[in-house]
């Protein structure tokens, strides 16, 4: 048996991949073979060194292939290299000589101010409990940059009407507070109002947000109702091809950051546990600026 098929069957085996897996790297060493125009079970660890495989990472660039596939080639190759280590047939792995192009990060899509205000104008014509309800969750994403787990898991306890602050449990039930405006907070009440007309009111831990299905049973709102209430409220307003509750998320951080706040603040708001998972919102705005400079500027157009 050839050192490829070894590796294969050792990841279908031993390592227990799945069939589609076990394939994908077969194509993947697979194309690695042609290139060095030699067939699989001739391959020979001696005959290759770093400089091959750079060669390798070049021809997949002149061939279309994104930073992203590449880096998957690459993440085969890596995982043959380490197998052959491991079992003795090479003493060295050259493939840690080799960095993989860089994948840019897609910069976070947000919904437009003009949109917000279109979504959020049935407001004052909500009159049941439904649309009071559906209209409340969009400005609470909108308002405190909530996931949509962290949305789902609130409780009535979790709302402090008085001091006007919302209580949120992020990853590893990690709390932070998020203030909320006196409009919110109106909201808020309007809404406790009409769902304990639907339900008698229980403790403070009882969902913050229910649904009530055809046969009238109460239940907790799920995650499938909370994103179809989302997608169809954004969906008549918005052209973006996504909209989802983690948008409305990504469309609060976006909104403080260019009305002045600071990145440290929006980093404790968002529950991030690094900055740097902040710091994606500085780029947005700076194409935002960019924009707006080349199309206001006589000399910012090129000749």
């Amino acid at each position: 048996m050839n050192t490829i098929e070894r590796f294969l069957e050792y990841i279908a085996i031993e390592r227990k991949y799945s069939n589609r897996t076990v394939e994908a790297y077969r194509d993947d060493l697979r194309n690695f073979c042609r290139f060095l125009d030699i067939e699989p079970e001739e391959f020979n660890p001696k005959d290759v060194d770093d400089f091959d495989i750079k060669e390798w990472m070049i021809h997949l660039l002149d061939e279309g292939k994104s930073p992203r596939s590449i880096k998957r080639y690459l993440s085969s190759l890596r995982s043959f290299y380490k197998f052959m280590l491991r079992v003795g047939i090479v003493s060295k792995d050259i493939t840690r000589k080799v960095i993989a192009p860089k994948v840019d990060k897609p910069l976070p899509v947000f919904f437009k101010e003009s949109e917000m205000q279109r979504a959020t104008a049935y407001e004052a014509e909500a009159d049941d409990f439904e649309s009071i309800r559906d209209c409340l969750i969009i400005e609470m994403l909108y308002q405190t940059g909530a996931r949509q787990a962290e949305l789902l898991g609130l409780t009535d306890s979790d709302i402090d009407l008085v001091q006007g602050q919302v209580r949120i449990f992020g990853k590893r039930k990690k709390e932070r507070i998020v203030p909320i405006g006196e409009k919110l907070v109106a909201q808020i009440k309007d809404y406790l109002e009409a769902r304990n007309n639907e339900q008698q009111p229980a403790n403070g831990q009882q969902p913050l947000f229910i649904r009530i299905k055809r046969n009238g049973d109460v239940e907790p709102l799920n995650k499938s109702t909370l994103y179809n209430i989302v997608r169809a409220r954004m969906g008549e307003v918005s052209t973006l091809k996504k909209h989802s509750p983690h948008v409305l998320r990504h469309t609060f951080a976006t909104t403080m950051l260019n009305n002045g706040a600071d990145i440290r603040t929006i980093q404790s708001l968002m529950g991030h546990a690094s900055l740097a998972a902040t710091q994606v919102y500085t780029h947005t705005t700076f194409e935002q600026v960019r924009k707006a400079y080349n199309e206001a500027h006589p000399r910012a157009k090129k000749i």
